[in-house]
């Protein structure tokens, strides 16, 4: 007797929890949206024409990801230059770059032939964002983008503006919102444009009549190399050159404490006891680059095309990185077509 009137118990209990979790739900669809998201809702249509019950019903659907912020929030890791290039120069990434240029030779050379920028160039950028779109991100982009606009608030402007891209994104390219998926910043597809880089830089590349930087490597070949164009590549251009400084020389702290953009004539560099150890031009412009390993400090002079790159990710890393995965990828290319 006792046993049945404890399984009632439990069964009413069950039924009082169920009906909790139903109105809990219903309570929290039905809320209304915050305060912000109304305000950017309404400058949305106010400024671009957009459909306010259709942006209601979309907010409405997002998700916002707690788990973004705290991705997005921990700091770059300080480590050495060797341990940071060993994640991406590597024979498993180099023999994956011959393999990605070998699929798509034909329109690599189109897009060098365009736009000027090397195939290996274009093919290490991929590489090293998204290991050639086999990572190209796991998270729902208008969850991302809305959590970093509205929960983020040391960059929340960025990610409001990007946000506001996206939406004019989908509607141009006549996408679902809710379809596309990328990095928890917000990334998109193999070159991981933003929005933003989406709608300003990416091109039709095949001519189908979409621009598809998601599934298409084609689109993402020509408009990695469009990107990097209109930030200023210089077709035949150097990008860096290996640098000496004597021991006991302290004029180059000023020079390295300037940045990476190319400002200083390497006749300049050379009077502060930087001595380039290739053959460049005194009246080159470049910048001082430092890297550093565990015990060890390289100095490189970065041109006009190292700091192009760095306008794609802005880390000296980042560059000497596709530059050096790039180098060992067109080495391994010509040498396995011998």
């Amino acid at each position: 007797m006792h046993l049945i009137k404890r399984n009632y118990i439990r069964q009413i209990l069950s039924m009082l929890i169920y009906l909790f979790l139903i109105f809990w739900s219903m309570a929290l669809i039905a809320s209304p949206l915050r305060q912000e998201i109304r305000q950017f809702i309404d400058e949305m249509v106010a400024q671009h024409g957009f459909n306010q019950s259709k942006l209601e019903d979309i907010f409405n659907r997002v998700q916002f990801q707690p788990t973004i912020i705290d991705l997005i929030s921990v700091p770059a890791s300080s480590i050495p230059w060797n341990k940071y290039r060993a994640r991406f120069i590597n024979p498993q990434r180099i023999k994956s770059g011959v393999n990605f240029w070998n699929e798509h030779a034909q329109k690599l050379e189109q897009a060098s032939q365009v736009f000027g920028v090397p195939a290996e160039i274009i093919v290490a950028i991929i590489g090293v964002e998204t290991a050639y779109g086999t990572t190209t991100g796991k998270h729902r982009v208008i969850d991302t983008l809305t959590t970093l606009a509205f929960d983020f608030p040391r960059r929340a402007d960025f990610f409001k503006n990007e946000l506001e891209q996206y939406l004019l994104l989908a509607q141009e390219q006549n996408f679902d919102l809710f379809s596309i998926r990328g990095s928890y910043a917000g990334a998109i597809g193999f070159p991981q444009f933003m929005p933003g880089s989406y709608r300003r830089y990416a091109i039709d590349f095949d001519g189908d009549g979409k621009t598809d930087l998601a599934s298409n490597a084609t689109d993402a070949i020509g408009s990695v190399a469009n990107y990097l164009k209109e930030y200023g590549w210089e077709a035949g251009g150097p990008t860096i050159a290996r640098a000496h400084i004597p021991i006991g020389s302290n004029h180059y702290q000023e020079i390295l404490l300037a940045g990476i953009e190319p400002i200083h004539p390497v006749k300049k560099l050379r009077a502060a006891n930087i001595i380039p150890l290739e053959k460049t031009s005194d009246e080159r412009l470049a910048a001082l680059i430092e890297l550093k390993d565990d015990d060890t400090l390289q100095y490189w002079l970065g041109f006009q095309n190292f700091y192009v790159i760095t306008r794609y990710n802005r880390s000296t890393f980042y560059a000497m990185s596709v530059l050096q995965l790039a180098e060992a990828i067109r080495a391994a290319r010509n040498s396995s077509l011998r």
